[in-house]
């Protein structure tokens, strides 16, 4: 059953993004209402989250669970910037995700040696530092008050104002972000990561440096979050430290658990899903880590690579190459590290 879903989305791949593009591309003219954009948008946005997050947890096979940390100093860099200082959107955009990049670096070097359940421990203390310094620091954050009247995102002298033009914006900014990962992971640096996430031990033999890589691998998942985070500022247009809780980094882990981590994707697909899910079962929200556990869990007995996740990601490169695809290969040092 595996082998043939996999077949499947690979025979079909090419015409399923292009029938994808189409739709959401059209999507705003299908539905004009404010209320469906409002929720598409949101959801475009959790998929570049979500996206970010799988550079880490998918690629490199390092489990963070403290997302939330994230795209929580990417909004409220953004806030910050646009309300304070009066900067614009594409000054406040490129210096969020550039700072969020540059802590990532920084929570990668002491942790480069931890994997597994003590690396996961170490993101979720980060998220709540990040927290609780935004809830505590309420001379530079307002506290429980927040960030109130975020201005509109502008560009090129046009303001965006309606919700259409805003998911035309997200939507953009998406595509661009998910070229980028699928370069990065088709590249010496995404062949690097895979081989870390196989064998740590043999790729360094290899001559793969695991604490650069590793350090590399947590600033690009940082800078995509801080995109995120930007997003989500000129989105609601008000943040509070209370959006930014831990389950809202789980919401984001389900997304990639549930579509499939090491897929480009698959996190596309779980977002969509939790997303509507989410509206469905708005009534009962109190419920849906509940809901959010049973999924996950009952994803990892049916089917633990996700809906598409990829079983055999460190073959990224194959196809190019030419080599059949009957089992594994040992990567020589050339593949990985280019070395």
């Amino acid at each position: 059953m595996r082998e043939m879903v996999q077949g499947v989305y690979a025979k079909y791949k090419i015409p399923a993004w292009i029938a994808g593009a189409a739709v959401v591309l059209a999507f705003p003219w299908i539905f004009a209402s404010d209320t469906v954009l409002s929720i598409a948008a949101s959801t475009l946005i959790f998929m570049i989250l979500a996206s970010a997050l799988n550079v880490t947890n998918g690629y490199i096979g390092l489990f963070n669970i403290g997302s939330a940390g994230f795209f929580c100093l990417g909004a409220y860099t953004t806030a910050l910037l646009s309300t304070r200082v009066g900067l614009g959107f594409f000054t406040c955009f490129f210096i969020s995700a550039a700072f969020t990049a540059f802590v990532g670096a920084l929570i990668a070097i002491p942790t480069s040696r931890f994997s597994g359940f003590y690396f996961s421990i170490v993101t979720m203390g980060f998220s709540e530092i990040v927290r609780l310094i935004m809830l505590n620091w309420v001379s530079l954050t307002k506290g429980s008050n927040g960030i109130h009247s975020i201005p509109r995102p502008a560009l090129f002298g046009l303001t965006i104002k309606s919700m259409r033009q805003y998911y035309y914006l997200v939507l953009i900014i998406l595509a661009i972000t998910l070229f980028c990962i699928h370069r990065i992971i088709h590249s010496r640096v995404g062949r690097a990561w895979l081989s870390i996430r196989e064998n740590p031990d043999a790729a360094s033999s290899l001559g793969v440096k695991i604490t650069t890589y590793k350090s590399l691998n947590f600033m690009v998942m940082g800078f995509f979050m801080g995109i995120g985070g930007s997003l989500m500022a000129y989105y609601y247009r008000y943040i509070a430290p209370e959006m930014f809780q831990i389950d809202n980094g789980h919401t984001v882990l389900a997304m990639v658990i549930l579509g499939g981590m090491g897929s480009l994707p698959g996190p596309l697909i779980g977002a969509v899903i939790l997303n509507l899910a989410m509206e469905l079962f708005r009534f009962a929200s109190e419920f849906r880590m509940i809901a959010y556990a049973i999924m996950v869990v009952a994803m990892m007995w049916l089917r633990p690579q996700g809906i598409i996740g990829a079983t055999n990601t460190v073959m990224v490169s194959e196809k190019s190459s030419g080599r059949k695809k009957t089992g594994q290969r040992r990567p020589s040092e050339h593949d990985i590290a280019g070395e």
